[in-house]
């Protein structure tokens, strides 16, 4: 169930609920671990940007889909949405997929390995 907490400029999501907005295409799921981590195993057609070059690589994100965050645990990708919202996106946009990777991998949703999309 997507939920908000005072402060926070996202709402917060499972890794189910990421997947179910992903298939409807309105989303992007961003990435924000680091590469070893990533090439580890990561959600299929991912956009991989580190947290510490979200802020340089803003550009790079859609404009025009919800942009959905992950990482191990959820720390990171919330910072990630933070400095998204503090760049200008509208928090209705910004999700942080609170679960993380391993339980997106755990789940069995799509996954990808190494440099794969």
């Amino acid at each position: 169930m997507v939920k908000s907490n005072p402060g926070e400029p996202y709402s917060r999501i499972s890794s189910r609920e990421a997947y179910e907005m992903q298939k409807n295409e309105d989303a992007t799921i961003i990435d924000v671990r680091n590469e070893d981590e990533y090439i580890s195993g990561h959600v299929t057609n991912a956009i991989w940007v580190p947290v510490d070059e979200i802020i340089e690589r803003f550009n790079e994100l859609p404009k025009d889909k919800d942009l959905l965050f992950i990482c191990a645990v959820g720390a990171r990708s919330g910072l990630a949405a933070e400095y998204a919202s503090s760049l200008g996106i509208d928090s209705k946009r910004l999700f942080n997929i609170e679960d993380g990777t391993p339980s997106w991998i755990k789940e069995g949703l799509p996954t990808s390995y190494d440099n794969d999309s």
